[in-house]
């Protein structure tokens, strides 16, 4: 069920960044045909802004348009950081709870498996809601999806900033043209988030590493798709951001995870997990008992009447 959700929340975004890509219109004939015509809302409020921005910190400090980029790209991964980091110990209290409730929630998938009828499923489906709602666990299980959903419009106004800001579509950066597609900035974009992916796995169990390894490279899959289609200068966006990625996730699973565990382990010393559903006892094996049962009357003859029982017989 877990991977489901997953798997529609990545294809929803997916289909979110190509419903953004086809949102500025352009003249389809004349001299300025593939131009903008300077209508709708994310031309006037995303892609136009960007362009001078972009083009003011090019003129104003001498820069190349491949740091202005670099800089914005900067800017925007500092402002999601906090809320990077929020749905990051979100997701971490998720874990620790679910970790802390995994005997009860065996046992009621247990009962699920056995049901019969519908019925008794509903049942056991309804024992599994009540036990996530009275420890305060998420059915979506703390997935983080809002930063990335936040970068999507940065993505889309970037994307047509390369494309039709004139100085960004003729400069060049280390010798890559930034207005043209650029295979050495997508393949570095896409190991820079496969990188990631697998940094911020770094001290989880290994049965969730498995859970996650499919996932892990949706991303880096989508970054390669998009950057391979777009202008070197929105594969610098990804590269920057990927690297940035990078570092952020190590300095997560070095400093910030300890320091939540700690802060989780004392709420749940003050505050235990709620017993809704009571964890399945282990079962007895009969046929061990009865072994056990069995193997007593071999010890006859070695108590205290056999030296009597011996010495009967050799008279």
């Amino acid at each position: 069920m877990k991977k489901i959700k997953k798997w529609l929340i990545t294809s929803g975004l997916f289909g979110l960044l190509i419903s953004l890509s086809g949102c500025v219109s352009t003249y389809k004939t004349g001299p300025k045909a593939g131009q903008p015509t300077g209508e709708g809302w994310v031309y006037n409020l995303l892609v136009k802004p960007m362009g001078q921005l972009i083009t003011y910190l090019v003129e104003n400090f001498n820069w190349n348009y491949g740091f202005a980029i670099i800089f914005l790209t900067l800017i925007v991964r500092l402002l999601i950081l906090p809320l990077g980091l929020g749905q990051m110990k979100k997701s971490m209290i998720q874990q620790e709870k679910m970790a802390a409730i995994k005997p009860q929630s065996d046992a009621v998938n247990e009962k699920i498996k056995q049901a019969t009828t519908r019925e008794e499923q509903a049942a056991a489906q309804m024992e599994l809601q009540a036990l996530y709602k009275e420890n305060g666990i998420s059915v979506m299980g703390g997935i983080g999806c809002l930063p990335l959903l936040v970068q999507m419009p940065i993505f889309t106004a970037l994307f047509y900033t390369a494309r039709y800001t004139p100085g960004i579509s003729e400069a060049s950066f280390f010798s890559i043209p930034l207005g043209e597609p650029s295979l050495i900035l997508t393949v570095i974009a896409g190991l820079s988030y496969l990188a990631q992916s697998f940094i911020s796995m770094i001290g989880l169990p290994e049965e969730q590493k498995k859970q996650m390894r499919t996932m892990s490279f949706m991303s880096p899959l989508m970054i390669v798709f998009f950057s391979f289609r777009s202008p070197a200068g929105v594969a610098l966006y990804w590269v920057v951001g990927g690297i940035f990625s990078c570092i952020q996730s190590l300095i997560t699973n070095l400093y910030h995870k300890p320091k939540i565990k700690r802060e989780v382990a004392e709420e749940f010393r003050k505050n235990p997990p709620k017993v809704v559903v009571p964890p399945k006892k282990k079962e007895v094996n009969p046929a061990h008992t009865a072994k056990k049962t069995q193997a007593k009357p071999r010890n006859q003859g070695k108590g205290r009447n056999a030296g009597k029982q011996q010495s009967k017989y050799k008279r």
